[in-house]
């Protein structure tokens, strides 16, 4: 059975992930109260993120900004998207 989490994105109770996503407290945090689901919806947000703003994840600024989107992500305000952003279906008109 899957271990469920009160999850505080989607708030509701939903199964949680099998994994630490980080070897931090922020890590520990996304374990304990996100499910799968939102944790996919974070993956899809956080490539938008890192093509956007041409991150280089080698680089520890750009790791640190991305782990601070996620923390606003799921615990903060949200994670804005960048100024310049177009959605994809906006963008083929």
């Amino acid at each position: 059975m899957a271990r469920m989490v009160q999850c505080k994105k989607l708030s509701r109770e939903l199964p949680g992930l099998n994994f630490k996503p980080f070897q931090n407290d922020l890590g520990q945090k996304i374990f304990d109260n996100v499910s799968e689901e939102a944790w996919r919806m974070w993956l899809e947000h956080a490539k938008m993120i890192i093509n956007e703003y041409r991150m280089n994840l080698a680089d520890p600024a750009s790791q640190q900004k991305l782990l601070d989107e996620c923390d606003r992500y799921f615990f903060g305000e949200g994670s804005a998207l960048p100024p310049d952003f177009v959605p994809q279906t906006q963008a083929a008109k």
